[in-house]
């Protein structure tokens, strides 16, 4: 066994744990701690996959502001105190069941997986170049589009808070 194959056991089974507890943890910091370590989890596997750039995208934008966004438009909305029931056996069951077949099911398609590529590509070279060259080549117009649409996005949010201000 190599130290990469553990390195990459490790944080698969980090991001698998995490997002089960995500599920099952009924405390909303609990929840947002166990997302945190699923998307810093999945950011060390871009580092193994040598995605480097993508990896610290990974974790300034998910394991950070999305995840305190998240965050904060959940402590700020009104919440209604209700006595939740517990889970049951059978929810326990029927989920742990659900996570062995999906993980059967993906070990499966992986080494049926045929790409029919001969040649290797070369890997490690000039990714975040490869990135940006792809980025604002191939795909500008989605680029800017996006960008507008999270420009319209702020706007809005900017208007729905003022009119609150305004009612209050």
């Amino acid at each position: 066994m190599t130290g990469e194959f553990a390195a990459f056991v490790g944080l698969a089974l980090v991001a698998v744990t995490g997002g089960v507890l995500m599920l099952n943890v009924t405390k909303v910091v609990h929840m947002v701690v166990s997302l945190i370590f699923t998307f810093v989890s999945i950011a060390g596997l871009y580092v193994l996959l040598s995605a480097e750039f993508i990896a610290a995208v990974q974790v300034l934008i998910y394991s950070g502001a999305v995840t305190i966004i998240m965050l904060f438009g959940i402590m700020l909305t009104k919440h209604q105190d209700e006595e939740e029931k517990p889970v049951g056996r059978w929810r326990k069951v029927l989920t742990g069941g659900s996570i062995a077949v999906f993980a059967f099911l993906v070990y499966k398609g992986i080494y049926q997986l045929d790409l029919g590529q001969t040649a290797q590509a070369p890997l490690h070279v000039k990714n975040t170049e490869q990135i940006g060259m792809a980025l604002f080549t191939k795909h500008l117009i989605p680029f800017e589009l996006t960008s507008v649409l999270l420009l319209a996005a702020l706007i809005g949010a900017i208007v729905l808070a003022k009119k609150e201000e305004e009612d209050n």
